[in-house]
């Protein structure tokens, strides 16, 4: 049973609602304050996945290629107009945003849908989840989730509960499939998988705190290549190299 799929599910939904019905309690400088230390938290926990890298070439090139075929398809785009679907079914069931610019409202969902359905924390611990019946990552992450989603939702409503169904499909699927995909990997595998999360990770946490507006949608497709990258690197390039030396 995907048990640790539906309590981080059910944590984002939950936040959201409370966090619509409590964003007009809340001063602006208080989430602003607040939003900063969860990008400064999405930062740390980038970094914290980042050292495990174990073929660092490997993960550069799955981010730097990933993130260009991101481009070329414009894939942060279709995530935007995705959220606006989601913003237009959910206003007519709940309140929406506060009232910001419609360019400021789908920059920062962006941000919130990569960052509860991208996260290489609740990828993995989907997969752990599926191969193992640990849970124990994403029961850790729906804490955090629980807390995130009340804080955006403040800024930009009952949308944010919404995301709760896009990422339990993604989470879901994952589970599912733990059990296929986990035996075929090596724990070297597994290490610059988290590193390229963690890589998402650390650019949505700039995106956060307003740093720099990296294109963390446009850059998920490198958590497809990195694993596939990194066998080859370990198994062919290395051993190439090694035989020249």
């Amino acid at each position: 049973m995907p048990l640790g799929v539906i309590v981080n599910s059910l944590s984002i939904a939950v936040g959201g609602i409370i966090g619509a019905f409590a964003g007009n309690k809340l001063t602006d400088d208080f989430k602003e304050k607040i939003n900063m230390i969860f990008g400064c938290c999405s930062m740390a926990m980038g970094i914290s996945s980042i050292v495990l890298m174990e073929n660092m070439p490997a993960v550069v090139f799955s981010v730097i290629i990933g993130t260009i075929i991101g481009l070329c398809i414009h894939l942060g785009e279709l995530i935007n107009k995705a959220g606006g679907l989601m913003r237009k079914a959910v206003s007519r069931f709940l309140s929406g945003g506060s009232g910001i610019s419609e360019e400021e409202f789908n920059a920062t969902l962006l941000t919130v849908i990569v960052l509860f359905c991208a996260s290489g924390t609740g990828i993995y611990g989907s997969l752990a989840a599926g191969m193992s019946g640990d849970h124990s990552i994403l029961f850790a992450k729906s804490i955090l989730d629980l807390f995130t989603a009340l804080i955006f939702a403040c800024t930009l409503g009952a949308v944010v509960s919404a995301i709760a169904v896009p990422q339990f499909i993604i989470f879901f699927i994952l589970f599912s499939l733990g059990g296929v995909i986990i035996p075929h990997t090596t724990p070297a595998m597994i290490n610059d998988f988290k590193a390229c999360g963690g890589f998402l990770m650390l650019a949505t946490g700039f995106r956060m705190i307003k740093v720099k507006m990296f294109p963390t949608a446009d850059m998920l497709p490198a958590m497809v290549l990195v694993m596939p990258v990194s066998l080859f690197w370990a198994s062919v390039v290395m051993p190439a190299v090694a035989s020249l030396v």
